[in-house]
């Protein structure tokens, strides 16, 4: 018969063995189900562009606001290879550089304009659409070795969307068809 400390021990070890084996199937699940999300994540037309994964996390580079029709507030991201060519200077920029643009609509904020006694605060409102640059010059060599993409609610824009891209960033061919500077 054994003694109450040798059935202990093998209880402890099997109840330790029991979690590690959810926690690792949990795991397992969690893993699948990320692949299979972005493996069938849409692409943008022409372009074949994808969300970049932890695109929110990448490195602030400057804000804008827009006027006109668009009355939006703006982000733009760039991730590690784009932050590195942007604080050297580099142009163009290396190959694996990916701009982002996240847009919100331009609203006022009646909280803080109350505290403020008039007018005066404006906030992010609902979010609009983001863009992507994605530089790969052999790929996107037409286009000044850049794709484009953008998505409103996860989806692709359309294909007439995406032909305008690059024209509209023609002007700004000096500085690798990006407009936006980078000041610190």
């Amino acid at each position: 018969m054994e003694d109450l400390g040798t059935w202990r021990g093998r209880t402890v070890r099997g109840i330790a063995f029991l979690v590690v084996m959810v926690a690792s199937l949990v795991a397992v699940i969690a893993l699948l189900g990320t692949r299979s999300v972005h493996a069938d994540q849409e692409v943008s037309p022409l372009f074949g562009v994808k969300i970049p994964s932890g695109y929110r996390d990448w490195k602030l580079i400057s804000v804008a606001h827009e006027e006109g029709e668009l009355q939006d507030l703006r982000a733009i991201l760039g991730n590690d290879i784009a932050i590195k060519a942007y604080r050297a200077g580099t142009l163009p920029f290396p190959d694996g550089a990916i701009i982002a643009r996240l847009a919100w609509s331009h609203v006022p904020s009646e909280e803080n304009n109350r505290a403020f006694g008039r007018a005066q605060s404006f906030v992010a409102g609902p979010g609009t659409n983001i863009q992507f640059m994605v530089k790969d010059s052999r790929k996107y060599a037409a286009t000044g070795g850049w794709g484009f993409a953008q998505f409103k609610e996860g989806q692709p824009s359309a294909e007439a969307v995406h032909k305008t891209c690059f024209p509209c960033h023609q002007p700004a061919q000096t500085r690798d068809f990006v407009f936006t500077h980078y000041s610190f």
